[in-house]
């Protein structure tokens, strides 16, 4: 099975067992609730009962057995109201008032709640007056009631944090396979790189006058600048001050001619130099990706523009294209590993740019702006710290 068909699965059961589990403590827990609450109705009823008792007490009344009912409730909040409506009796009840004024309206508020609930009792007097229990869940049914949703919690955090466990180790594996197949290529390019060398040192021995030599120098030295970017990725390059708009001048010289002259390559560099510490051959690369991607884009023709410029906090180079555009939900996407709308490519391009820009320059690169059929803007900032 595929890797990430088996991070896929692992996240289904990891998900579906979370849900499980929920299920089952939220009915478990709704059963246990519904049983204790029925058990502290039946209490409150035989209080009732011995509340009338004691009312009606006579010769024959056991006031022992009915005080010990009375008073063996020491965890259901309870206020007992006299038949003209005024508190008689409280018990397990956490209120505090300045005094005892405010503490009575405070409790008969909070019986006046009870009763517009439900949780009501009725005494039946023998002179037909009624006096009225009212009375709250226990603190230990409301702590049982709110426990599955903690442990709903609990649970929806540790599925998060296996998730993102499991994302970051696949993160992990395949910056590895880009980082070995970064250094296997420019190790593989090191010996023909080598030997182009040495023939061009034979070519201009023997034809010194040729002007087709420059070119094939530049060439040669260009493979051997893709060469040291490759060797680069992954590990932390050197960066020391580079004016930017020299990095982005050396990007356009390059671009400019391996294009066609339906292509038209336009700066916006200030006139002060912006110096920043860069790597700058894995800069250019970034900038060249931007431009080429630009190109595929507008399909060999219309504008690529460069500009960059200085912020308080940061400088920022932005390319903007007259191509094709990009739908706004994939302005994300798009720095994703294999991700990618052309026939040819793997989809990496935008990827290792992101990985140059955030993890090697300390910035940001994002979509700024994109249009359908209009264009597009790419936006590279980079910290002044």
């Amino acid at each position: 099975m595929h890797l990430t068909d088996r991070l896929r699965l692992v996240k289904v059961v990891l998900v579906c067992s979370a849900i499980a589990i929920c299920t089952a403590s939220l009915v478990w827990s709704h059963i246990l609730v519904s049983d204790l609450a029925r058990e502290e109705q039946g209490r409150m009823e035989v209080r009732a009962e011995a509340m009338r008792s004691f009312e009606q007490a006579d010769d024959q009344t056991d006031l022992a057995l009915v005080l010990k009912v009375i008073n063996g409730n020491n965890t259901i909040p309870v206020v007992v109201l006299s038949p003209d409506g005024s508190v008689q009796a409280h018990r397990n009840l956490d209120l505090k008032a300045p005094d005892e004024a405010a503490l009575d309206r405070k409790i008969l508020a909070w019986a006046q709640s009870r009763r517009n609930a439900g949780s009501v009792i009725n005494i039946h007097l023998d002179d037909d007056e009624v006096m009225q229990i009212c009375y709250d869940e226990s603190v230990m049914l409301k702590r049982l009631a709110s426990y599955p949703f903690i442990q709903l919690g609990i649970v929806f955090i540790f599925v998060v944090v296996a998730i993102f466990a499991l994302l970051s180790s696949k993160r992990a594996e395949q910056n590895k396979v880009w980082v070995g197949l970064s250094k296997e290529t420019a190790h593989q390019l090191g010996t023909p790189i080598s030997s182009l060398m040495a023939w061009t040192q034979v070519l201009r021995e023997t034809y010194p006058d040729d002007e087709l030599l420059p070119e094939m120098d530049k060439d040669v030295q260009r493979l051997q600048m893709i060469a040291e970017r490759f060797s680069k990725i992954g590990s932390r390059p050197e960066t020391q001050p580079e004016n930017i708009n020299d990095v982005v001048a050396h990007v356009v010289d390059y671009i400019s001619r391996r294009t066609s002259n339906k292509v038209v390559i336009a700066t916006r560099l200030p006139a002060q130099p912006l110096y920043v510490n860069l790597s700058a051959p894995l800069f250019e690369w970034v900038v060249e990706n931007l431009c080429k991607n630009a190109v595929d884009a507008m399909d060999g023709a219309g504008t690529i523009t460069i500009t960059a410029f200085e912020e308080p906090q940061r400088y920022v180079v932005e390319v903007a294209d007259t191509g094709k555009g990009i739908p706004k939900n994939h302005f994300s996407s798009v720095f994703q590993p294999g991700v990618t709308t052309k026939a040819r490519g793997w989809g990496l391009g935008l990827s290792l740019a992101k990985r140059i820009i955030e993890e090697y320059h300390n910035g940001r690169i994002f979509v700024k702006s994109s249009e359908i059929n209009k264009g597009t803007t790419f936006r590279i900032e980079l910290s002044k710290k």
